[in-house]
Order: structure tokens, then C-alpha cells, then sequence
């Protein structure tokens, strides 16, 4: 049996079409159709119900799915571990994380990762929706947060601290506060997500917790545009460590509390990896896993 036949229907089965599966793979829909016709009759069942507008899989499609899937993805380990012997890392290394960190934390990173390993192509999908991993097809998950569902083996990357910042600038227009309860005399720069809008949480270095409800004429999407806002003397805005620590270097904006841990959400807040197996980390995972922790460590 054709091996080629086999992973193409894993594929088409979990993609749902065959149009997806052939532009991954580069090769016309017709050839996809064609090998999994050729399964098909080989196997002398239906494995999948077509429409003009669905496919499906039948009752046996998805029975062979069951017992074939894990086969296929086993071929597929075997053969990535017999490459990185002589090779390396190589293949496509398909990667999700938020725009904001995407941009600010590991795009400037990936000149450096890429000349460690050149035969490894990288496909970075940045978006702020969670993307699955099995049904997206993601090596791994880079996301912020504090705890996450479902099956994905996760990772920390590094522990995030958040802090109120404002630009000298505004400071010097409005007053700096002197207690994180002067907040509420001030128009906060505010995310949208929800626990983010209503109110900011302080523990002071004797664990005394502080809520602060917040106000302000300005809800902001994009952390980067959060952070310009600030920049540009808008008003105090919560930041991550991550994104407000150049501006802060420069200058650009001070941090209100700097004695006090601030959040919206969790105080245990931080940046983790996530990927799909626990049976099976290939090689071009755990090389940018490594990458990433031995970076960010510092």
C-alpha cells in the first residue's frame, strides 16, 4: 500500500477537503482526489461522503481513520528522527502566537534562529484567537495567561510582571499618584478584555492586596497600540514587563509602583509553550523550545 495515499487521507480527513491538502503539500486538488480514489478502491470501501458543498468521512473512513492515523504520524517521527541524524533540523516548524508578542518578542529573534538552523523552515501564524493545535496543524503554541485547558503539553517560557506606567510628559500635566487608590482621579488607558476594564489588583511587599477600580474614555485592542497610547501621554496604562520594557529604558514611560506586583487577572501570570503530543516532541520543536528558553532566561 502506498504510504503517500495513507498521509493524504490523514490529512484530508482532519482538514475536511481536499483543496487545504493540496495547497500544503503543493500539488494539484486533482492528484489529492485521485490518490485517495485509489485508497479507496483499493481498500474496496468509501471512505468519505462527497457533496458539492461537504465532505465527510463514512462510517469506515472513520474507523480506518482511527486505526491508520497514529501509524501515519509514527512514519512521519521515524522519518524526521533518521534526517536529524545526518541533517538536522529540518521540515516546516508551523507556529502560533499573539501579534503583539509575535512582533515584539520573536520576530526580532528569528535572524538568529534561523542561522542556527537553515534547513528549517518556519511558518509563524500571529493571531490573537487560540488557534487548535491538532486541528490547525500547530508544532507549537507560544501564548500568554495564567492557565490553560485541554490535552497540549504546556512549558514555561518565562514568568510576566505587570505594571502601571505613564509617560513623564503626562506626569508632569497631571500629577503622579502617590497610592495606587489615586488611580481612580486619573483617565486609565484600558484593554478591552473584560477583567481588564473594571478594576487593577495591588499586592504590596507585604502581601496586602489592593483592588483599584479603573475608568477611562480610551478601551484598546492591541497591546502595542496600548503601549503607544501611553508613550504618547494618554493616560497610566497596565503593561507586561515584555512590552514596556524598552519604552522604560529609554525613558519613555515610568513605572507608578514599582514596589508594588500589579494584575488584572492572576498574580501567577506568564508566557508558555504549548504543543500537541505527549508521546512524541520532534526535533524542530524542541530546538526552537530551546532557543526560546535559553533567550528568555536572560
Amino acid at each position: 500500500m502506498d504510504t503517500q495515499h495513507l498521509r493524504l487521507f490523514v490529512e484530508v480527513a482532519r482538514q475536511g477537503g481536499f483543496a487545504a491538502v493540496a495547497r500544503d503539500a503543493d500539488i494539484d486538488p486533482s492528484n489529492v482526489s485521485r490518490s485517495i480514489a485509489a485508497l479507496e478502491d483499493e481498500l474496496g470501501v468509501r471512505l468519505f461522503q462527497r457533496t458539492t458543498r461537504k465532505l465527510s468521512l463514512t462510517e469506515a473512513g472513520a474507523l480506518y481513520l482511527t486505526k491508520v492515523a497514529p501509524l501515519v504520524d509514527e512514519l512521519e517521527h521515524a522519518r524526521d528522527e533518521a534526517l536529524a541524524i545526518s541533517r538536522g533540523a529540518t521540515g516546516t516548524l508551523r507556529m502560533t502566537t499573539s501579534f503583539s508578542f509575535g512582533l515584539q518578542a520573536l520576530t526580532p529573534r528569528l535572524p538568529e534562529f534561523r542561522a542556527l538552523h537553515p534547513q528549517l523552515k518556519v511558518e509563524l501564524l500571529m493571531t490573537d484567537a487560540n488557534l487548535d493545535l491538532v486541528n490547525d496543524r500547530i508544532d507549537l503554541a507560544v501564548r500568554l495567561g495564567s492557565q490553560f485547558s485541554g490535552d497540549a503539553v504546556v512549558s514555561k517560557l518565562m514568568t510576566t510582571r505587570y505594571m502601571v506606567c505613564a509617560s513623564p510628559g503626562y506626569l508632569k500635566q497631571h500629577g503622579s499618584p502617590a497610592l495606587p487608590q489615586d488611580l481612580a482621579q486619573h483617565a486609565c488607558l484600558l484593554l478591552s478584555l473584560p477583567a481588564f476594564r473594571d478594576a487593577w489588583h495591588f499586592k504590596n511587599a507585604r502581601g496586602e492586596i489592593t483592588d483599584v477600580p479603573v475608568q477611562g474614555d480610551m478601551v484598546i485592542s492591541n497591546l502595542l497600540a496600548h503601549r503607544q497610547c501611553a508613550v504618547q501621554g494618554l493616560g497610566p496604562a497596565l503593561l507586561a514587563d515584555w512590552i514596556a520594557q524598552e519604552a522604560l529604558a529609554k525613558g519613555e514611560l515610568v513605572d507608578l509602583f514599582p514596589d508594588h506586583q500589579v494584575t488584572a487577572t492572576s498574580f501567577d501570570t506568564g508566557v508558555w509553550l504549548l504543543y500537541p503530543s505527549r508521546n512524541y516532541l520532534p526535533l524542530k520543536v524542541r530546538v526552537m523550545m530551546d532557543f526560546l528558553k535559553t533567550h528568555f532566561s536572560r
